[in-house]
């Protein structure tokens, strides 16, 4: 198993709310091109076609595309994302997203289980291609949310505060 990990400063709710759409992870990651559902499987299950772009010269904006295809499910009540691949290089990964409180924030851990017939592909996929997608799409939710926690704390801070019946009134229009 291979895990990439980051504490993010923002309430695990916050974080789960970004992550869980993952049809909206082409719009929120810019190294996404693609995150299309091309099936729901029930609940809050769906197939995905997902495309990112492994950077191999950054500094000249070219990347590899990686493409896989993914039964998605989310945990709303552990805040947690799954995803089975279907097809594509990593056929058969299974990865958890856990979502745990740390102090005032959250930590974000992606476990990728992956044990396919061929001795070294593995890790290979791991180096080359499931850490380095990984870390950068948990850095760019990490800048999100840490953004979006900022945001909201500063409209709770700017809201004025209503007390006794008109205070409840006014809340409950």
């Amino acid at each position: 198993m291979s895990t990439v990990s980051i504490v993010i400063a923002a309430p695990p709710d916050v974080v789960f709310g970004l992550c869980r759409d993952v049809e909206r992870w082409q719009v929120l990651l810019p190294h996404y091109a693609r995150s299309r559902a091309v099936a729901a499987t029930g609940g809050s299950g769906l197939v995905v076609d997902f495309v990112a772009r492994r950077p191999l010269l950054p500094w000249l904006g070219l990347g590899l595309p990686v493409a896989w295809r993914a039964r998605t499910w989310n945990e709303p009540a552990s805040r947690g994302l799954r995803f089975r691949h279907l097809a594509g290089a990593t056929r058969g990964m299974d990865v958890t997203w856990r979502i745990e409180p740390q102090g005032s924030g959250c930590r974000v851990s992606i476990d990728h289980e992956f044990a396919p017939r061929v001795p070294g592909w593995a890790g290979f996929v791991d180096r080359a291609f499931t850490r380095p997608i990984a870390g950068r799409t948990l850095a760019t939710f990490k800048a999100l949310a840490e953004a979006l926690a900022e945001t909201l704390a500063v409209r709770l801070a700017e809201s004025p505060v209503e007390s006794g019946a008109a205070g409840t009134a006014k809340k409950n229009l």
